[in-house]
């Protein structure tokens, strides 16, 4: 017993001073700090089990990116004003496959997101099972009130750039917030252009006619869905006459709400950066996919076809509603510990990350704490990037396999995600969080490729 209390402390040790020197390294980076944060603090019984973890230097090189790319992407608005933004491009970890995750168009991509998120990845990807490492990227720029042409002319500038560093077996970007079918195809275009090869694999979330997945759009949002749904099956709950809130109205909310809606539930609010709207009878889906994803409307729009709908200013008001199941869909942090308590109040039950660490560090205190179901978003929020690599097996195949056959992919490996998640919290003391059992069923997959791979 003693034996094992001097492990766990020396563990505890080590995992603070690798903390420490991450925010020495990293000032002024909080969203990279938290990230880190968590996941470190959830990993004491494993190094405390196996200190080989901590001879090798594991968590040193983990925490520290294999590479971190910054460039200029300038370009010309339609005024013909030369406009100047800032692009990124975090390779983080490689042990277990070429660097996967998404581009971030958004006003507050900043190195620390753009780190934050490629840490995220790393464990995230190692959790689908799927021979993927870990990367993620982006720029400043921002997408809202851009003309298409606009977006074209910033998309091609961003790839002339991002070209240099990446591959359909070295890095595989995809889209995220800000980033869709449209930045994606300019892209794609655009590193077709230069390269001079039809190189399918280099880009995921492509339109299906050039080398796209069927069901690679709704695979976040099914993802989420499919992964909560095994949390709620745990305890002989479902998505059947639930009530649910899911915030954002973009590519992950709007397919969690279908799948939501299709096992049976009533999704009564959504919202977009400015405000949320509330229908106590459902959400309308079709009026919401029409305005975003056709229109690119404000989801305000939605009370002016729905007047028994309410439209609120501000989003953080979301969470107020009282729900059975809380999908956080827009972006990270939404949740914060004030929020938390008032869904804890209003008797949520199921929380699922279907966005990048929603909730913040306390507010999932206060769910676990509390005995609500929480898939975070590692686990939860994994069925975009399991479906990616999917796009990426068949790119490689030259074959496309049918939507069913992509989609019971998808659902087989959030349940995988879940069992794995499930065991090893169990089997490292801590049954039932699987906060800490993804991150340490994420970590183990790749540490031990690491340790395989040699100091490198």
């Amino acid at each position: 017993m003693t034996l094992q209390v001097d492990h766990e402390t020396k563990a505890k040790e080590y995992i603070h001073s690798v903390y420490e020197t991450v925010v020495k390294r990293n000032p002024h980076e909080s969203e990279f700090h938290q990230a880190v944060k968590e996941i470190l603090e959830s990993l004491t019984p494993v190094f405390a089990k196996h200190p080989k973890y901590m001879q090798h230097g594991i968590l040193e090189r983990l925490v520290e990116p294999e590479r971190l790319i910054t460039f200029r992407v300038p370009w010309v608005d339609d005024q013909g004003i030369p406009r100047v933004n800032r692009g990124f491009r975090v390779q983080f970890n490689s042990a277990i496959g070429p660097y996967k995750g998404g581009l971030r168009f958004h006003p507050s991509v900043n190195a620390s997101i753009i780190k934050f998120l490629g840490f995220e990845q790393t464990f995230k990807n190692s959790l689908t099972g799927q021979p993927i490492g870990g990367g993620k990227g982006g720029s400043d720029f921002d997408p809202k009130g851009k003309s298409d042409n606009e977006i074209m002319r910033f998309t091609q500038s961003f790839m002339t750039e991002l070209y240099k560093y990446i591959g359909q077996d070295t890095d595989v970007p995809a889209g995220d917030i800000g980033v869709g079918a449209r930045e994606i195809g300019y892209m794609f275009g655009q590193y077709k252009r230069i390269r001079g090869a039809y190189e399918a694999g280099v880009l995921t979330g492509k339109g299906i006619i050039y080398g796209g997945s069927l069901a690679r759009t709704e695979a976040t949002g099914y993802g989420c869905v499919y992964f909560v749904n095994e949390m709620l099956q745990s305890q002989s709950l479902g998505f059947e006459g639930s009530t649910v809130v899911v915030s954002g109205s973009g590519n992950v909310a709007i397919y969690s709400m279908q799948k939501a809606m299709q096992l049976g539930a009533k999704v009564v609010a959504c919202s977009d950066s400015n405000g949320y709207i509330y229908d106590k009878n459902g959400i309308h889906l079709d009026t919401v996919r029409r305005l975003k994803e056709v229109e690119r409307k404000r989801i305000s729009e939605y009370v002016k076809e729905h007047p028994h709908a309410t439209y609120h200013e501000g989003c953080n008001g979301i969470w107020t509603i009282p729900c059975d199941i809380a999908l956080p869909s827009a972006t990270q942090n939404e949740i914060n510990e004030e929020s938390a308590k008032i869904l804890v109040r209003n008797g949520v039950k199921a929380v699922g990350e279907g966005a990048n660490m929603p909730s913040t560090l306390e507010a999932i205190d206060v769910f676990l704490k509390a005995g609500v179901l929480f898939g975070p978003a590692k686990a939860a929020n994994a069925g975009g990037v399991a479906v990616s690599a999917l796009e990426m097996s068949q790119n490689s195949m030259r074959y496309s396999w049918h939507f069913h056959e992509v989609d019971d992919k998808l659902h087989t490996i959030m349940k995988n995600i879940y069992k794995s998640s499930v065991q090893a919290a169990e089997e490292y003391g801590q049954p039932g969080n699987l906060v800490v059992g993804a991150n340490i069923a994420g970590f183990i997959k790749v540490a031990d490729a690491m340790i395989a791979q040699g100091v490198i």
